[in-house]
């Protein structure tokens, strides 16, 4: 049996695409909900509490331990604390950046499509305008007059005196 040969074509993928054959726009997805997440993690009362012991517990061992149990001493200005803050800053920045982005693309597409519901609703409420002025017409052709408010009032006014006359005589 021969195969076919295969499609060496640019435009034309062959199955796999990206990095180990993984899908670069569901990657690129999973990264933005991951720095979503950051940054909504990032943005708790529990983080700063959290952030706020670990240096305090960072520094007062680095501070009042023996010599010798000290990782991070007073005596280098706590270099690898600063290094690891500023690390964590400049990944921090970034995602939190990212996350914002994502949001105007969801706001940015929200009001658009509020925008169309508008349109829609703008044209639907014209349709019937333009309807219940066709029915006025018809109504007023009917009868032989034009249809007012005054005069449908009035048609109103006349049809609940008959009706509370019929109630009258049939509650007799």
């Amino acid at each position: 049996m021969a195969r076919s040969p295969r499609r060496s074509s640019l435009d034309a993928p062959l199955g796999r695409s990206g990095l180990l054959g993984r899908n670069p726009q569901g990657s690129s997805d999973s990264f933005g909900r991951f720095s979503e997440a950051f940054a909504r993690a990032m943005g708790t009362s529990g983080f700063l509490i959290g952030m706020t012991i670990f240096v305090t517990v960072w520094l007062l061992w680095n501070s009042l331990m023996p010599v010798e149990l000290q990782f991070d001493p007073k005596a280098t200005n706590f270099t690898l604390l600063t290094l690891i803050l500023s690390l964590q800053a400049s990944y921090a920045a970034p995602l939190i950046l990212l996350a914002q982005n994502r949001q105007d693309d969801r706001d940015r597409v929200q009001i658009e499509q509020d925008r169309q519901r508008a349109e829609r609703n703008l044209a639907d409420t014209e349709y019937l305008a333009r309807e219940i002025v066709a029915l006025r017409m018809a109504v007023a052709d009917f009868q032989g007059e034009i249809m007012t408010k005054d005069v449908l009032r009035a048609e109103l006014r006349s049809m609940l005196e008959k009706l509370d006359d019929r109630g009258e005589r049939e509650g007799r």
